[in-house]
């Protein structure tokens, strides 16, 4: 081994392989000469890794050597490899803390431990005290504490050293593993969605879809009460926080309300007109006067006042109704602890925000940061912060802060750290959303529960996610934070488990499982705390109620199985005010005799179980048997108690008895005179549901009892005021009920100082990127929505029902739209507001949708680009009312009018199309008799990519800036160019923000004077980058001294990136030519906008004259760029500086080969297609010398010169704009000419060719393209032509024939008006795939499938296809008829059922529908399409043989007169003859003729012969 005078040591090659490394990571960082010292020492101390040569000898190597000989090794790869060891390791050793992780960790937190490290110890009391030595501070346990002390342990370890942490002595997973299934009891015929225990925490309430709200004794677990008078399932209820007040809601329409105490009735409140989705008593305690709010789904949020003192309730509710489109409503609500403010969640994806004042509620904000509904929605315990699910996959944090709504995002996508979703195998397009939310006790975390049958825990100040609890085998609906302890949360889904969970480790506590015998499990729907946190209580899907807790199940042992009151299904009659009367007693059901309890199938309960009802308790025991009789149907019934013995009566009882018969007779007598009248009047056949017996029965089993009622079902007098000053449910004691009502005083105060002091503090500057989305509190749109209550936020029945509903009326709605798309409709504007605009009416009258009857929509259906869109959002935005308080009275008013026929106004005239001939309009004018205003403006007809002024393409993303807009809209009216209506302008319709990201989502231009160019902008999310749904129109046109206010996304982030300061150097474009300038200082435009950039610099030129301009405007001078020495001088733009500014594609807006070499490609193929005959007239500009008429009639003029210079400079930005821009070539030529001249038929090839390269990426001969197109375009002329000539024919023919049979009664032969188009099936299949993307079960096909989202999809699916590539074949002439269209939408479906075969899942059933609405639509459009084919067909094979027919028969006649020499001679004239088809078309004509003409004298010359051999 050869060495050297150096002091080396023998390195191992690991430790070698670290110092370089070292080395290499240093040489790239600011630590230069550490770098250069470490070198130093590598080398003279021979640490590198040494060589070896071929005989074994061994030689130090430098640091260079090391370099060369390893250039995989970047700067930062030993960086990386630290990055990747800590994920490792947490897969072998979990750390204490997982997600975190660093490199000089402790315990079990350091990269070095080791699984046998950390083995459970125990301590003992002497051995913390001695692990303290003696100081008297927190006992911590070691990081490897294995189990909890005993209690004598504890107290010694108190004794030796003082105080102790809670979560120490009664740890969490011990405490709370001792919970306990004390009672399952069966009280309910039909699933039970609602439960609450009251403000005791004594008393159980239940309410449940039999039409039933029951009250259980939460002590024992026995039924204390029942309460009728429900007509429908109960969807939510509501303690008030007095506890005096029960209020429940239904789907029918109505919110009873029950005094707690008594049972008696308070109240019945009919404001809504669909069912009750949510229902909330506010937390305010100022003054007597509260509120009760109601959601609906008709859209409406009622608040009820209602008095605390005396109970009593104002039956006319103050109610906001927003109706922004049809089918959207209210899904949850929740109030804030101090009852300040409410906000509710909506299926149109709007949360909307009221503010409770001294004045009563108003609506303050509508925010729109989510893109599906939002069905779960919770307010914290502290009141600064609520939190909102949503369909969409997401939840989000919201918070007021310096006067704007601002949220922190949740992406239920996220993972931690190291770990993988280990999403369902069977669905393979699964959908992220949202299920149900909630927070912990301190507000410290909020929780998601997610369609992945996970539970997120997420910081709720920075939003990350914290940990991921699994264990759950079905979505969760239940979330249910401790009262008392922060850490622990209960949770519970339709998988029938109940589970326990610590917030603080992530682990599982307690786990419960509902098992019926006999039944399976049971899904549980709805879970409460108690208010002490030591019982617990849910409801099932088959109508049982589950109490837990601690202790012993010693008082719920006597409980059965089953209790049923026997009245609790027996019929009601309801009076005028919709109040209610037990059918057979006339009596209210809560002045009736106490009931007898019995089993599901009506069979009474012993008597030791009976004396558990109230008012039965001191009962003799004779009174404890029922009365049992004979129902309807043969089964016995409990009838009432057995009558008891008559008694002697002293004289006062005997004189009191009299008196009382002559009352009841009275009353008898009364009845008896109304019987026929008003009683039945009153009835209005809303009565209880017949259920009873499960085993029979026409609902459930329902057993009712006919005949009279017993005397002892009739309460006397005495019991009547016995039981109407009964205590069923205990009053709050006043201590507790003070400081509860002083702790939500004060937290209302809070809120309100907090929200005053928010509103008064100066927004910080906005960004259009930054995660934190606002929404103005003016941000006031319509829309419905459902229920959510404040102190849960669970998922009931109602959301269920809705949703499904929702979604099915939606899957089955086929959008009406208009088949016409040359429909322009013109108004007068600058009328009434009530007038309709030009723009909206072309629109469609829709902000939200995209109609085919719009000229807007054209790129969409030339191009085939994908469509994004809300679901759902139809409703016009001119057609949104502001949002109304009415009450009661209005709106009754309201919902019977029937919708008033809208006003007069001037009615829309229609445009005439049709051009007149080239020839009449040359005669009328000429080009001097053009006003110039109607000459194409340059910045239309540009070749170069400027920035200014911005040109719209199709699918550009672009920034909005409504100042800009504002200005323009200014100085068009200021300078009268032309009639504008600033009432009409798009911030009058819908909420802007001072800048918007946008979308280009349709083009159209409109002949002026000026030339105006009509946009429609789709907002796109920031965060997402999708379209949101909502979107608006413009027109504009560019202007001399007026900004651009639309400029490209990719320019305006460039330009914000570039971070202008004050004092920076810059250059601009002016008339394309350099100058250079200084900014001088940064400033709003406009103080009422701040955070705009929209012309924030105030700049200096060079030339001393200052402006304003804005970033976008500016660009950073060259290091190598020569100044001019004039500064009142420019210099010129060069060709690298244009080239700079071309646009920068996405991988997606050009094909894979990218945009050189499409661009290449296609301008080859654009020359040899102007070498072309047919494209001479397209070759150049048309010249308006000769057309003058021509700029008058076309608005986008476009040639093939044009479209090739725009390839060149790539002035296209994606291959979409160049679709449009061809299609336009046939567009003009047949708006200015006739639809059946030979240019337009040339347009249509040409068009047609140029589309088929565009879209073959490997097409690069366009001649032979041509060649192919061209044939059939000869064989369409010929056909027509002949059918010309066939018409001509036939009307002489017909004519002749009624000359000479006039006398005879003969039908004419009718020609029809239009004939079969064979082509008709192109606009009928674009048509139907319209509708089918406005569907929403094909929101899964609209786009390729991502492979990143599925990576194994092209390992199943062999040819992928979708809607989206389907429309753009057709739009370019790929199909050739509807059967191959017809292939590759089925590929689509049957890729979708190979992918994903299980039948019970979303997106199969999704297929089902789709497929059949598919095949419904087809099915006419081919049999129309082979009918004109057939027709078609028929119309040659005539021609073809009457052709043939009238050649034979004049040969035949001239070959008789004039001998077979004559016949020579006149197909020698027909062959010289001419047509005027062309050269190539006339000599296949004349050679068909003369083929035709030879065999037809062949065969007439047999015939001829036979007949003579005859």
């Amino acid at each position: 081994m050869e060495t050297t005078g150096s002091t080396s040591r023998e390195v191992s090659p690991t430790e070698s392989e670290l110092y370089f490394l070292i080395a290499k990571f240093l040489s790239g960082g600011p630590c230069t000469r550490a770098f250069e010292v470490l070198q130093q020492e590598l080398e003279q101390h021979e640490l590198l890794q040494r060589r070896s040569d071929w005989q074994g000898d061994t030689h130090p190597q430098t640091y260079g050597n090391l370099v060369q000989r390893n250039p995989h090794v970047s700067r930062a790869h030993l960086l990386q490899v630290c990055e990747r060891v800590g994920p490792l390791l947490d897969t072998q050793v979990r750390p204490s803390v997982p997600g975190v992780r660093t490199l000089l960790g402790l315990g079990r937190q350091s990269l070095l431990r080791h699984a046998e490290d950390f083995k459970k110890v125990v301590w003992k009391g002497p051995t913390l005290a001695a692990k303290a030595s003696g100081s008297h501070g927190n006992m911590m346990p070691p990081v490897n504490y294995g189990h909890t002390p005993s209690a004598c342990h504890v107290v010694n370890a108190r004794q030796l050293l003082g105080v102790s942490k809670r979560h120490f002595l009664a740890p969490t997973s011990i405490t709370y593993s001792k919970y306990c299934m004390h009672l399952r009891v069966l009280g309910h015929l039909s699933a039970v969605y609602c439960i609450a225990f009251d403000r005791t925490g004594k008393c159980i309430i239940t309410g449940a879809d039999d039409n039933l709200l029951k009250i259980w004794s939460a002590y024992d677990g026995h039924l204390v009460a029942t309460l009728r008078g429900m007509s429908s399932e109960i969807t939510d209820m509501a303690v008030n926080y007095e506890n005096t007040l029960l209020a429940a809601g239904s789907v029918d329409k109505t919110i009873r309300v029950w005094d707690m105490k008594t049972l008696a009735p308070v109240s019945v409140l009919m404001g809504h007109s669909a069912m009750v989705t949510s229902l909330q008593f506010c937390p305010s305690a100022r003054g007597s006067q509260r509120f009760l709010a109601s959601t609906g789904a008709d859209g409406t949020v009622c608040f009820w006042q209602w008095c605390v003192n005396t109970n009593t309730f104002n039956t006319t509710p103050i109610k906001f109704t927003d109706r922004s489109r049809a089918g959207a409503q209210l899904l949850c609500s929740s109030f804030s602890p101090g009852g300040t403010f409410l906000v509710t969640g909506n299926s149109d994806h709007i949360i909307r925000v009221y503010f409770l004042s001294v004045a009563g509620p108003d609506r303050i904000a509508e925010l729109e940061a989510h893109t599906d509904k939002v069905d779960s929605i919770q307010y914290n315990n502290s009141g600064d912060k609520f939190v909102s699910g949503s369909r969409d996959g997401t939840a989000r944090v919201w918070r007021f802060e310096r006067q704007e709504w601002r949220n922190i995002l949740l992406n239920m996508a996220t993972s931690l750290p190291g770990k993988a979703h280990q999403l369902d195998t069977a669905n393979k397009y699964f959908k992220w959303k949202v299920t149900m939310v909630g927070w912990d006790l301190h507000d410290k975390y909020v929780i998601t529960a997610v369609n992945d049958k996970s539970l997120k825990v997420w910081d709720s100040n920075c939003g990350k996610l914290v940990h991921v609890l699994e264990g759950h085998q079905d979505e969760v609906f239940v979330l249910e934070a401790h009262p008392t302890d922060p850490h622990i949360l209960l949770s519970a889904g339709h998988d029938g488990h109940v589970m326990v969970w610590d917030l603080q480790t992530g682990s599982l506590i307690k786990r419960f499982f509902n098992t019926i015998e006999g039944q399976g499990h049971g899904a549980v729907f709805d879970c409460k705390f108690s208010p002490t946190g030591m019982h617990f209580a849910a409801t099932d899907s088959h109508g049982h109620l589950l109490i837990f807790g601690f202790g012993s199940k010693e008082p719920y042992s006597k409980i059965p199985e089953e209790m049923f009151f026997h009245t609790d299904y027996r019929p009601l009659i309801r009076d005028a005010n919709n109040y209610v009367l037990d059918e057979q007693t006339q009596q209210a059901p809560h002045l009736m005799p106490p009931p007898f309890l019995v089993d599901v199938d009506g069979n009474p309960h012993p008597p030791s179980l009976q004396r558990l009802v109230p008012g039965r308790e001191n009962m003799p025991a004779d009174q404890l048997i029922p009365q049992v009789g004979v129902a309807a149907n043969g089964e016995p019934e409990v009838m009432g108690p057995i009558p008891e013995a008559p008694r002697p009566r002293n004289e006062d009882e005997e004189a009191a008895n009299v008196l009382d018969n002559m009352i009841a007779e009275m009353q008898r007598q009364q009845d008896v005179d109304m019987e026929d009248g008003e009683a039945h009047a009153v009835d209005t056949g809303l009565r209880s549901p017949p259920v009873g017996l499960r085993r029979s029965g026409d609902v459930e089993g329902v057993r009712r009892t006919h005949g009279n009622v017993t005397v002892s079902q009739q309460a006397s007098d005495s019991d009547l005021v016995a039981w109407s000053k009964r205590v069923v449910v205990p009053d709050v004691e006043p201590a507790l009920l003070k400081c509860d009502e002083d702790r939500r005083v004060r937290l209302g105060e809070e809120e309100l100082a907090r929200y005053k002091m928010e509103r008064k503090r100066r927004p910080l500057p906005a960004s259009i990127s930054r995660n934190d989305s606002t929404d103005s509190e003016r941000r006031l749109r319509s829309r419905k929505g459902h229920r959510q209550p404040l102190t849960h936020a669970y998922r009931t029945r109602t959301n269920m029902a809705i949703e499904t509903s929702h979604s099915r009326s939606r899957s089955r709605q086929v959008p009406e739209f208009d088949s016409s798309s040359e429909v322009e409709l013109e108004l007068e504007q600058g009328g009434s507001g009530t007038e309709t605009s030009e723009d909206e009416q072309v629109w469609d009258s829709s902000s939200d949708s995209e109609s085919e009857s719009s000229e807007y929509s054209d790129w969409t259906q030339d191009v085939g680009l994908p469509k994004e869109r809300s679901r759902g959002d139809k409703q016009s935005q001119r057609q949104r009312k502001p949002p109304r308080r009415l009450d009661s009275s209005e709106e009754e008013d309201e919902e019977d009018e029937k919708p008033k026929t809208p006003p007069k106004s001037k009615k829309p005239k229609r445009k005439n199309k049709k051009p007149q001939p080239v020839i009449d309009m040359d005669q009328q004018m000429s080009l001097d008799d053009i006003p110039e205003e109607y000459l194409p403006p340059k910045w239309i007809t540009d070749t170069k990519p400027r920035r200014s002024p911005y040109v719209p393409q199709v699918g550009d993303e672009v920034v909005y800036f409504r100042q800009g807009h504002e200005l323009y809209v200014d100085a068009v009216r200021r300078h009268k160019v032309y009639e504008i209506n600033p009432r009409k302008q798009p911030w009058h319709k819908i909420e802007l923000r001072e800048q918007e990201i946008v979308r280009v989502i349709g083009i159209r231009y409109e002949i002026g004077p000026p030339l105006l160019c009509c946009l429609k902008l789709g907002l796109i999310n920031p965060e997402t980058g999708v379209l949101t749904g909502g979107s608006f129109t413009i027109r504009y046109h560019d202007m001399p001294d007026v900004i651009d206010f639309l400029v490209l996304r990719q320019v305006y982030q460039q330009s914000v990136e570039a971070n202008w300061q004050v004092g920076d150097r810059f250059r601009a474009i002016i008339d394309d030519q350099w100058w250079f300038g200084t900014i001088e200082c940064q400033e709003p435009f406009q103080e009422e906008h701040p955070d705009s950039h929209f012309q924030c610099f105030n700049v200096c030129w060079d030339t001393g004259e200052t402006e304003r301009m804005s970033p976008w405007d500016l660009e950073a001078v060259p290091t190598e760029m020569e100044l001019p020495d004039d500064a009142h001088t420019g210099i010129e733009i060069t060709v690298q500086d244009w080239k700079a500014m071309w646009y920068d594609p996405k991988e997606s807006e050009w094909s894979s080969e990218g945009r050189e070499a499409d661009c290449q490609r296609i301008i080859a193929c654009i020359e040899e297609v102007m070498s072309l005959a047919p494209a001479e007239a397209f070759n150049a500009p048309v010249d308006l010398n000769c057309y003058p008429m021509y700029c008058m009639v076309v608005e986008y003029p476009t040639d093939l010169t044009t479209i090739k210079t725009r390839l060149e400079n790539r002035w296209y930005r994606r291959i979409a704009a160049l679709h449009w821009e061809v299609r336009r070539i046939e567009q003009n030529a047949e708006k200015f000419n006739e639809s059946d001249s030979g240019i337009v038929r040339c347009a249509r090839l040409i068009t047609k060719i140029l589309q088929e390269v565009i879209k073959d990426t490997s097409c690069t001969d366009a001649i032979a393209v041509f060649n192919r197109f061209a044939g059939e375009q000869e064989e369409v002329d010929v056909e027509a032509d002949g059918e010309e000539e066939d018409e001509e024919e036939e009307e002489q023919r017909e004519n002749k024939s009624k000359k000479q049979s006039s006398s005879k009664s003969r039908r004419p032969h009718a020609r029809p008006v239009e004939p079969p188009d064979p082509h008709m099936w192109k606009r009928q299949c674009r048509e139907l795939l319209n509708i089918m993307f406005q569907m929403e079960d094909s929101e899964p096909f609209r786009n390729p499938v991502d492979p990143l989202e599925y990576p194994d999809y092209r390992n199943i699916i062999d040819t992928p296809m979708d809607l989206g590539t389907v429309r753009e074949q057709l739009m370019v002439g790929a199909y050739e008829n509807p059967t191959e269209l017809s292939k590759d939408v089925r590929l689509i479906f049957n890729n979708s059922k190979t992918y994903t075969p299980n039948k019970k899942s979303r997106i199969y059933s999704m297929t089902l529908r789709l497929s059949a609405f598919f095949e419904e639509n087809i099915r006419q459009i081919v049999a129309e399409w082979r009918s004109a084919k057939k027709h078609e067909e028929r119309v040659a094979q005539n021609r073809y043989y009457r052709k043939g027919l009238e050649t034979g028969r004049k040969a035949a006649r001239l070959r008789r007169e004039s001998g077979a020499s004559s016949t020579s001679s006149r197909r020698d004239r027909k062959t010289g003859s001419k047509t005027e088809d062309g050269p190539s078309t006339s000599s296949r004509r004349m050679q068909m003729e003369e083929d035709d003409d030879d065999d037809e004298d062949e065969e007439e010359e047999e015939e001829e012969e036979e007949e003579k051999a005859g």
